[in-house]
């Protein structure tokens, strides 16, 4: 039994980047399922066996080969015999720099993986690359990631994510990786390289088909925007990404990918109110009173929190919203009136809000 340090944690090393908690993937060639569990591995893969080491609790996998038998990621038949190589391991991963291993201070790089990192250059390993689906993906989140060294796609490798939208292999991806992807995109720094890249290979219309025409091409600094935020919190970034969309097409696209009802609730709030917020002194009471019911400022006050937070990097005014969500969270219910104690607190909020326009006008 070897077992090499593989994949992240090596081209992290590399670039400089790596840290404490830096997550470690191992590979393990000429060992089996049955070794692994008598040295008390814990085995957590299904599809293939991948072990948890009973100190550390990382990841170590079986060197594996496999063969495409279906559609999408889920569509292969795995070897994990003690036969298959290291270099037979890394030769089925999806790009250079993610096939790099290394033992005890040497590397292995059979696919010249640190020459593709000093060139900046994100290349698949082999056409095997074009039989998962979940790889065009990963390449624009890595752009996205790696954008600040200057990364770029290879021409080879966007030829081949070009011709999996047109067969159709990009259309087998699931939903739930689908969104995975784009929020940890989103948590990075410069996010707009993962849609440049979807964009580019075609493959944005088909995981965002409801925004294909509109989200993608509205943009003349094409995403750009979303690197300037000043925040990496992805649920933000999110709303922000959609606030020009409709309610029903953000609401379509999160059902599409099943976002986590965070996402939704915030994206459809942001849309549906940013213009309202920006002119809000320009309504009437009601219209005002309305807005702070909608978005329920009183209750969810982590929410709103988050949607003026929204507001602020979409050039909103947020500090007359909050001196007034602070007063109208002020009255003293104990004074009003309880024979119909409903409407009185109704008609008290819009004196509030009345009060509060006229004295700063």
């Amino acid at each position: 039994m070897k077992k090499y340090l593989v994949g992240g944690a090596v081209r992290d090393r590399l670039l400089g980047i790596a840290s404490d908690n830096t997550e470690k993937d191992w590979v393990v060639v000429g060992s089996s399922v049955a070794e692994m569990l008598d040295l008390g591995y814990r085995q957590v893969g299904k599809e293939f066996p991948v072990f948890l080491h009973p100190g550390t609790q990382e990841e170590y996998a079986l060197a594996r080969l496999e063969r495409k038998v279906g559609k999408g990621y889920k569509g292969f038949e795995f070897d994990t015999s003690q036969q298959v190589t290291l270099e037979q391991d890394l030769s089925r991963r999806d790009l250079t720099i993610n096939a790099i291993a290394e033992k005890n201070g040497e590397l292995i790089d059979p696919f010249n993986g640190q020459e593709d990192l000093n060139n900046g250059l994100l290349k698949h390993v082999s056409d095997a690359f074009s039989e998962d689906p979940v790889r065009v993906l990963r390449v624009a989140r890595f752009a996205a990631r790696f954008k600040v060294f200057g990364f770029k796609v290879a021409h080879s490798t966007h030829r081949l994510m070009k011709d999996m939208v047109t067969s159709g292999e990009v259309d087998a991806l699931t939903p739930e990786r689908v969104f995975k992807e784009l929020e940890k995109a989103l948590s990075y720094e410069t996010p707009s390289a993962f849609f440049k890249v979807l964009s580019a290979c075609g493959a944005d219309a088909r995981v965002f088909p409801m925004l294909s025409n509109s989200a993608h091409t509205t943009h003349d600094n094409e995403f750009e925007f979303l690197d300037r935020l000043d925040t990496n919190n992805p649920v933000i970034k999110f709303s922000v990404w959609l606030h020009d969309e409709s309610v029903d097409t953000i609401e379509q696209l999160c059902q599409h990918i099943k976002c986590p009802k965070e996402y939704t609730q915030l994206a459809t709030l942001t849309s549906q109110w940013r213009v309202i917020a920006d002119q809000l002194e320009q309504q009437n009471a009601e219209s005002v009173l309305t807005f702070f019911n909608r978005t329920d400022a009183l209750r969810r006050k982590q929410r709103f929190e988050q949607l003026l937070a929204i507001f602020v990097l979409l050039g909103i005014k947020v500090e007359p919203i909050k001196q007034l969500r602070d007063q109208l969270n002020d009255i003293d219910i104990a004074s009003l009136d309880k024979s119909n104690i409903a409407e009185a607190i109704h008609n008290k909020k819009l004196s509030i809000i009345e009060l509060f326009y006229n004295s700063t006008k």
